[in-house]
This record gives C-alpha cells, structure tokens and sequence, in this order.
C-alpha cells in the first residue's frame, strides 16, 4: 500500500469503523455497570453530590410547608482523563499487514467498552468497605445514622463482616436512584495520530491510534446496598434483605428498600443461584428464597 493522504484517510475510517464494531459489540452483559449506577452528565471537572440525603416523606399540609433544605455534604467525584493507544509500524501498514490489526482494533474497542465494568466493580463497589460515602462514613459500614419507626436517629449497619469472598444485595429498582454513580464527562473518542509530520511517524516510523475518555465512578445511595464478606447461605442472605427493608425515614415512614439483586463474583455463582434459583434447600424444603432476587454474575469481583 502507497501511503497516501487518501489511503491514510481510508485506513483511519476502516480503523474507526473496528473501533466501533468492537465497542458497541459488548452487548448487556459488558454494560452490567449500568444496572448498578445512577448515571450523570458532567459538563465540569467534578460534580457535587450534597443532595444525597435522607428526607422525610410526603405530610399532610397543616399550616406552612416544611421545608426539606438540601444541605451540603462536601462529597465530591472528580472526572479522571482514560487513554488507550495502539502502535502499527508504517512498514506494515505499506506491506498491506491489515487484517491482524483491523481486529486488534476491534479489541480495543472491546477493551475500552468494557472498562466501566472495571472501575464501577472492581475499582469502586470492592473498595466500598474501606473507601467513604457522602455521609463520611465507609460505604459498608455496621455505624451509618438511620431512623426508627418513631423517627428517632438510630445506628444502621449495611455490612455484614467476614473475611471471605465479597457478595451484595441491592436494591435497583429505583432507576434515579442506584446504590453507585457513573459520571460521563466526555465518552471515548478514536483519533489517529498518522500524519507524516507527526512526531511519533517522523521519528518512531510509526502510526498510532489512540482512544481518550473522562469519566468517573463513585458512590451513591448506601442505603441501597447491603455489602458482606461472610459464607454466602440462606441465612447471611436473609439477613441482608433484613437490613435493607427495615429502614425509615426522619418522620419513620418507610424508606421501602428492598434487594432486587445480588451481585456476586464467579466464585459466589453456584451458592447465589442455590439461594433465588433452587425450588428445593439442601434439607429437601422448600426453597423460600427463590425468585426474591435476580443473580448478577459480575467477572470483576473474582
């Protein structure tokens, strides 16, 4: 291949058309960090999120409104900068050595699509048991300021201890409300670097084909999550959907959570699909666990 202004503008088209093909190709199951998160438009470097507080539900109206401020908790998510470059050497790219590199191009499309799998599960919700929420306590904490029926302040625990294998029951019923936060400031974009006169051609002999994204993962609603690292059984399951339905807001109404979803990693998939799947429990009962929550398989929780 002659490498040409119109043979350069043809190749980055049929690289940006494998980009695409290889991202848009990862389908539900390489979204699953969707289902998770609330996800917001960012126009700025970070977006506030003061607003995620408990409020007391709907009153009758005697005399003047109550006015539920919004006060400002401080908790902040920062858009961070992604890259992922790939380099073919011009001699390939004159030697027609294209097919390999059209589908190394679709991975990279694939690799990047995929990556806000990474950052929501491994990189955030593993890391809530160390790693604060909004309300400046651990996003799975046993001390978080909860509500009683009466609507006296309380001591409300999401996490479940242990030391083995994490698993989490959610709530995601709620669509604008989710227990974590995507924060897209600008989705990722495929820009070639191919110009004769580009540093990385001039001196390196080399094309690269680079993708840019700003983005951001972090924490929303504790109260919709339920982490724990005990033995996944009947018991440590029932005591999760304990926790998160018995809520209530400052005036003790209902807060109405209840686990939709839990969301394990391979290691945990047999012991959750015995649990919402199986009719019968090891004993030879019945299973009273099953279908009250959807399995979530998610590979980057080990």
């Amino acid at each position: 291949m002659q490498i040409t202004p119109d043979t350069l503008a043809t190749l980055n088209n049929g690289f940006n058309a494998a980009f695409l093909q290889g991202f848009n190709a990862i389908g539900s199951q390489g979204n699953q960090y969707q289902q998770v998160c609330m996800e917001v438009s960012s126009s700025h470097r970070l977006e506030n999120y003061g607003w995620m507080k408990d409020l007391p539900g709907v009153r009758e109206w005697i005399g003047p409104r109550l006015i539920n401020n919004l006060e400002a908790t401080g908790y902040q998510i920062v858009n961070k900068d992604w890259e992922h470059t790939l380099g073919i050497k011009r001699p390939d790219i004159e030697d027609d050595i294209l097919g390999v590199f059209t589908l190394a191009v679709q991975q990279q499309g694939d690799i990047v699509g995929r990556h806000p799998n990474e950052l929501v599960f491994a990189q955030t919700l593993l890391k809530g048991f160390t790693t604060t929420g909004f309300d400046g306590q651990y996003f799975f904490d046993t001390d978080h300021i909860g509500y009683d029926v009466n609507g006296a302040e309380t001591s409300w625990s999401n996490a479940g201890g242990g030391s083995g294998s994490p698993w989490f029951l959610l709530d995601l019923s709620r669509t604008f409300m989710r227990p974590l936060v995507f924060q897209m400031r600008r989705a990722p974009e495929f820009t070639p670097l191919v110009s004769p006169s580009d540093p990385n051609v001039f001196h390196m002999n080399e094309f690269l084909y680079g993708v840019y994204a700003r983005y951001a993962a972090g924490f929303g609603f504790h109260q919709l999550a339920y982490g724990s690292k005990q033995t996944l059984d009947a018991a440590a399951y029932a005591a999760a959907r304990t926790a998160l339905g018995t809520q209530y807001r400052p005036d003790g109404s209902a807060l109405a959570v209840r686990g939709t979803h839990l969301v394990v990693g391979p290691g945990n998939e047999a012991a959750a699909r015995r649990i919402l799947l199986a009719e019968r429990d090891a004993a030879g009962a019945t299973n009273i666990w099953q279908g009250t929550a959807e399995p979530l398989i998610v590979p980057q929780l080990g």
